[in-house]
């Protein structure tokens, strides 16, 4: 059975592990070592999270199979003051990958986007990830492409999708 359950500052080191097991799987052959190295210590360092947690940047959320963390999500909601939830992150450990999860996952984003008045969805995929074809599988479209500079000569080529709810 799966759940899904508001993060804390309590849970940082499991988030980290959940991300330092699915990054080089999901990215592995999309970033660079040093890149993915550099992402991780900018989004995922103890100091990162604990101030995304503290300041409600993210809301973030363990999702449990039974008493089994298999993932972590983090979303926002009125993003740029807009009715639109974001997602930030949604990673699952790779051995649940393909089991409806992600769906799951995705159907209980959209309730918390409803129960905050939000009409779309929106998120940042990397143009070379597998998972482009499920969010477009689950309703997603792509809005625009996206090259973020994040620092140290790094680029994150993305699309942006949304999904209308």
């Amino acid at each position: 059975m799966i759940t899904i359950k508001v993060a804390t500052k309590a849970d940082i080191k499991t988030i980290q592990e959940i991300a330092q097991t699915t990054w080089p799987v999901t990215y592995g052959t999309i970033l660079s070592i040093e890149q993915l190295d550099y992402m991780m210590n900018l989004i995922y360092s103890e100091e990162a999270l604990i101030k995304q947690i503290q300041k409600q940047e993210q809301l973030f959320y363990l999702v449990y199979d039974t008493s089994l963390v298999i993932a972590f999500m983090a979303i926002e909601h009125e993003y740029k003051n807009e009715a639109v939830t974001r997602i930030h992150k949604i990673y699952l450990l790779p051995e649940t990958q393909g089991k409806g999860i992600g769906r799951t996952i995705i159907d209980e984003i959209e309730k918390l986007a409803c129960q905050n008045n939000s009409k779309l969805l929106s998120l940042n995929v990397n143009r070379f990830n597998p998972a482009l074809s499920f969010y477009q599988k689950i309703g997603f479209e792509i809005v625009a492409e996206e090259n973020i500079d994040i620092g140290n000569g790094y680029l994150m080529e993305d699309y942006r999708m949304e999904k209308k709810i």
